[in-house]
Formats: C-alpha cells, structure tokens, sequence
C-alpha cells in the first residue's frame, strides 16, 4: 500500500469516526426530544409542580435559569481574571506551578465531593442554608478550572497576532488586554463559557447538597424569586428525583418531557450564545 492509499484510507476512517458521533448524538436527542415530546404544552412548561397527576415544571425551569446566571455571574469574571493573570502576567517559577496544580486537582474533583464541601462550607458553616447562592458557589469550583484553561489558552494565542502590534503603537500592557487581546479570544472564551453552562443545566449531585430538593412557590412580585437564599430544586436535580423515588404517579412522563427541556434548553443557549459571541467578534474587529 503507497502513501497515497493509507492517507485516503486513513481519511476514509476519519470521516466514519466522525459520522458516527454525529450519528450517536443526533440519536440521542431524538429518543430524548421523541420520549418526552409531550413538554410542547405551556401548561407543562410554566405549571406548578403537584403530588398528583398532570404537574409542570415552572418553578424548576426558572430556578435553572437563574442557577445559571448567578453561576455564571461569579464563575466568569474569575475565570477570565485567572486566564489573564497565568497568560500575560504569571512569571514561570514554583508559584506558577502551585497554582497550575492546584487548577488541575480542582478539575479532577468528583461533583458529589464538591457538593459535600458546599454543604459544610456553604450551607453549615456560613448558616446560608440550603440555597441558589450555596448552590451557585458549588458549580463556580466546578467550572473555574476548565473556564480557566479555556481562557488562559485562547489569551494566549490570541496574543500571538496582535500584542506586539499593539505594545508598538504605545499602547500599555492593560490596554492591550482589555482593548486587542480580549476581543480576539471572544470565540475561545465563549467555548468555555457555554461547557460551563452545560455543567450548570445538567449538574445534579453537587446541588443535591447545596441548592436543595424543594421548590417553594415563588413570586416575582413580591421579589421572592431572585432571593438569593431561598432553596431551589433545578431541573436536573428534579429529574433525578422523579426517577429515583417516583413522587407523583406520572413521574416517568414529567422526567422524559423534562429531560427533553433540558436537551431543548442547552441547545438554544449554545446557539444563542454563539450569536452574541459573533456579533462581539465582528463589532471589535470591524468584520461583518
């Protein structure tokens, strides 16, 4: 066999591979999206949950919605700061190092030790309870690492094009960060933005401990809703209920039809977010 027979060949396999994983993702969300295709229903969508038959899911939709934002809230800017910190500023040493390992043992932490961790620190020791804020903090030590290397990585090769252009015109090191570097590294850093909240729509078992197995009725009237102190049982965390201990009589189709929200939920914030990442990228390049 010539090389020009093993680099088709090997092409060939290539294209399998990834027509395969297409193929087992695509699979996926049908039997997902078919199984609970009932969810098309605003009945469903925005109901209050009920120990009977026919309940919804409207209080856990809004409490993964805000989960997120106030994850992302407090996992972001840290991230962000870190990458920029072990990208522009870190000088090579055993203090560089430290932190290096450190970054990497947080990545390797399983979510239920973490959600222990949360329930002592978070819950127990600061007295916050069982809550959105407990719950939050949780995800943040599970995303900041790979929300770090993400952004360290795309910082630095970001940097590669366009710092030395930019430090030549005068300008100082903090405004090429904040003015050049940043803007390039927009798409990369959405990568990591999205993966996070990803974990944060389908984390359940560090929030078992932290943002708790309840959803009181709340209001936005009255502002009990964006309490940052309240308890809230996300959809994740409501799925795996439904599936471990069957509360209501129709639990299997609740969690199939949220599962198919869930699903539904993490594909729209992909594309949306990939939009308003663009539209950053090109307003700062100067692109359309």
């Amino acid at each position: 066999m010539n090389s020009k027979q093993k680099d088709k060949l090997a092409t060939i396999i290539l294209y399998i591979i990834s027509a395969f994983v297409v193929l087992l993702l695509v699979s996926l969300i049908s039997l997902i999206l078919f199984k609970g295709r009932h969810w098309i229903n605003p009945k469903f969508l925005f109901g209050i949950p009920s120990i009977q038959a026919g309940g919804g899911i409207g209080l856990h939709l809004f409490n993964s919605f805000y989960m997120l934002i106030i994850s992302l809230i407090i996992t972001v800017p840290l991230g962000v700061g870190a990458g920029i910190y072990l990208s522009e500023y870190a000088k090579e040493g055993k203090m560089l190092n430290i932190i290096r390992l450190c970054i990497e043992t947080m990545a390797s932490l399983p979510s239920i030790v973490v959600g222990l961790f949360g329930l002592l620190i978070f819950v127990n020791m600061t007295g916050w309870g069982y809550s959105i804020i407990s719950g939050a903090l949780a995800i943040t030590i599970l995303n900041l690492p790979a929300m770090t290397r993400v952004s360290e990585t795309s910082i630095t090769e970001a940097a590669k094009k366009v710092k030395e252009a930019s430090l030549g015109l005068g300008a100082t090191q903090w405004q090429t960060i904040r003015k050049v570097i940043l803007p390039s590294a927009i798409p990369q850093i959405l990568t990591g933005i999205i993966l996070a909240a990803g974990r944060i729509f389908g984390e359940a078992a560090a929030l078992l401990y932290t943002a708790g197995m309840s959803a009181p009725v709340v209001h936005i009237s009255d502002g009990s809703a964006f309490n940052i102190f309240r308890p809230a049982e996300t959809l994740a965390v409501y799925i795996w209920q439904l599936n471990s201990e069957g509360v209501v009589p129709d639990a299997s189709k609740i969690a199939n039809g949220a599962s198919a929200v869930l699903i539904v939920m993490v594909l729209l914030f992909n594309i949306f977010a990939r939009m308003i990442g663009k539209k950053i990228y090109e307003r700062y390049a100067g692109t359309k």
